[in-house]
């Protein structure tokens, strides 16, 4: 592996880290989740904004043609960040994240139609273990079958973004690129929040616990870790960056039993399942790379 790929990977397994405990803040935060992602995605913004305007108020600047699909991205985040938190809040941390595990063959089966090629086999198979895997989930935990349907949907959200920021970081600078996707995401969750009439005094009151948890989510796990997230995608594709993120359910589980204890221990076909998925990926991932030594060979 080149030395520039090493570091982009190692680079994303610390982001990864990172946004094992952003599922521990949205558990901690005693915000429902529309809310939770308006602040969390306002204050990343502001923080982007101000480092732009002392360090480099040329990142202000992108191509107009690339403002729809950064829009677009932007509701696609919001989106996906209200679904997880919202999952978390309904059906607890381990249970979102064993859904979040199958981004990384969503985006596997999403690739060939998004880069217009043929569909590998052995991806559709592994495709076909998961769902084995996700029924024994959804069986073994159907009382929360809400909050894994949600959490599933916003595992394919992700998967969406993951696809459109592998193309636009290549025309649009990483940092550029987060702060005007939070920033659109955060105007448009505005204007539905003023429909709503969200907007009253209560809102904006908060506690000093929860203040300081949205801090360390809009600065450490948002306004770094999404740029940075962004940057690496220059150098990883759409599925390493997706095969790496599947580490995040390993970490936030083993965060969520460390400090959450009994509440977050599920029955024993749960975590059959999630090995399941896991399992799937991973081999999907070796078979990848296997396929890719190959056709090195045969070129």
């Amino acid at each position: 592996m080149p030395e520039s790929k090493l570091r982009y990977l190692v680079h994303f397994h610390g982001i990864v880290f990172i946004f094992g405990f952003t599922s521990i803040l949205g558990a901690l935060i005693s915000l429902d989740a529309f809310a939770l992602v308006w602040y969390r995605m306002g204050l990343a913004s502001i923080l982007i904004g101000l480092y732009f305007i002392v360090f480099q108020p040329s990142r202000f600047r992108v191509a107009r043609p690339e403002v729809p699909w950064i829009i677009l991205g932007g509701l696609i985040i919001a989106v996906h960040w209200i679904t997880f938190f919202y999952a978390i809040k309904i059906a607890g941390v381990s249970l979102t994240l064993s859904m979040m595990s199958t981004g990384a063959l969503i985006t596997a089966l999403l690739e060939p139609l998004w880069y217009k090629r043929k569909i590998r086999f052995y991806e559709v198979g592994f495709g076909c273990l998961t769902i084995v895997g996700i029924a024994l989930i959804f069986q073994a935990e159907i009382q929360h079958f809400l909050g894994l349907l949600i959490a599933f949907l916003s595992a394919l959200l992700s998967a969406i973004f993951t696809l459109l920021n592998g193309r636009l970081v290549r025309r649009v600078p990483a940092d550029s690129l987060s702060f005007y996707q939070l920033f659109f995401g955060t105007v448009l969750m505005s204007v539905l929040f003023l429909f709503q009439n969200r907007f009253t005094a209560s809102f904006f009151v908060l506690s000093l616990e929860d203040m300081i948890w949205l801090l360390v989510l809009a600065s450490i796990c948002t306004a770094y870790a999404f740029i940075a997230s962004i940057h690496v995608m220059k150098g990883l594709s759409p599925y390493t960056i997706m095969m790496t993120i599947n580490l995040e359910p390993i970490y936030g589980i083993l965060f969520s039993l460390l400090i959450f204890k009994d509440r977050e221990f599920l029955s024993p076909m749960f975590y059959l399942g999630m090995l399941i998925v896991l399992s799937s990926v991973f081999l999907n991932g070796l078979f990848k790379i296997r396929q890719q030594k190959i056709n090195r060979k045969e070129a």
